[in-house]
């Protein structure tokens, strides 16, 4: 059984084959069981927490597991909040194939999904890119979109403008034929954007719906709490929405449970999930004028084809 680092994923991944090799397994019979989240202390001050996410498929059988203590960095400079793992085995025999670093294929796979999601969901000429997030994840959001859509300007906008900088610089050296900039203006920035894309940890909208206009693709990646959101009520109301995963957003992601309480939303509202856009179950976008959007959790799915791949290439 091979174990595979952290260096090893990113020497490994690309977006296209990334992108194309979830699009295939997604339009494919899978299993995926709802992930299960321990929290790890009965104080509801302390979310020390403890997840595990089972998925295979005709090739793979996957578990990643992975652990969650936001204060670790108040404790340690040297001690991050998150560690994950992904354990991948034969389908056929049940073979121990790979332990494979699940913090970096997160990365990888959160951000590839996202595109995916936008490949069906925003329009086809789309070219300017609003990216909101400044965390370890962004480069990676800004990137994906990039390999499926002709985006020429992004910008970047975060609380932070020293860390909002710093991401510009990171997407820049990876591609330096794209204006990127620091957003300035997040509300004029928001309405001249063709694709939307929110990592951040905010427990608040970033911004008012009304600000988004027609044709614009939105998407939200940030949060798996059901009393948080990234965006509000109305985006919501007024936009065509479709989810990673059904039974993980109706569980957890309070973009959807908010304005399910308020009483202006419905689950069965949710135009589809990633599985019926792949195979065409599911119509994504109709025209240019509506607005999409598209809430991600993370799927145990998406860690098995990112672990799949890794492992594909180096073995």
């Amino acid at each position: 059984m091979k174990i595979i680092e952290s260096a090893q994923v990113h020497d490994s991944m690309d977006f296209k084959a990334l992108i194309e090799a979830l699009r295939e397994t997604f339009s494919k019979p899978a299993g995926m069981p709802q992930r299960q989240v321990f929290a790890l202390d009965e104080d509801p001050g302390n979310h020390d927490a403890f997840a595990v996410l089972p998925s295979w498929n005709e090739k793979t059988i996957a578990v990643k597991a992975f652990t969650y203590f936001p204060d670790n960095p108040k404790k340690s400079a040297e001690l991050a909040s998150l560690y994950s793992k992904i354990m991948i085995f034969d389908r056929q025999t049940g073979v121990p194939q790979a332990l494979v670093d699940g913090t970096s294929v997160t990365y990888w796979r959160t951000a590839a999904i996202s595109a995916l999601g936008s490949d069906y969901l925003a329009r086809k000429n789309a070219n300017n890119l609003l990216l909101c997030g400044t965390g370890k994840l962004a480069s990676f959001m800004a990137l994906a979109h990039a390999t499926v859509r002709p985006i020429n300007k992004i910008s970047v906008w975060g609380r932070d403008s020293q860390k909002a900088q710093i991401t510009v610089q990171k997407i820049q050296q990876q591609r330096p034929d794209i204006q990127i900039e620091v957003c300035r203006d997040l509300e004029t920035s928001v309405k001249q954007a063709d694709i939307i894309s929110c990592a951040t940890g905010s427990a608040t909208p970033l911004f008012p719906g009304d600000w988004v206009q027609a044709g614009t693709h939105t998407d939200f990646v940030g949060n798996h709490n059901h009393d948080r959101r990234e965006c509000d009520s109305h985006l919501i109301n007024q936009a065509n929405v479709y989810v990673d995963s059904k039974i993980n957003v109706f569980a957890e992601a309070g973009e959807l449970l908010i304005p399910v309480e308020e009483g202006t939303f419905q689950l069965e509202d949710v135009k589809g999930e990633l599985a019926q856009l792949c195979s065409n179950s599911v119509t994504g976008r109709s025209n240019d004028t509506e607005i999409t959007l598209f809430k991600t959790v993370g799927t145990a799915l998406a860690d098995l084809v990112g672990a799949q791949l890794v492992y594909a290439q180096i073995n």
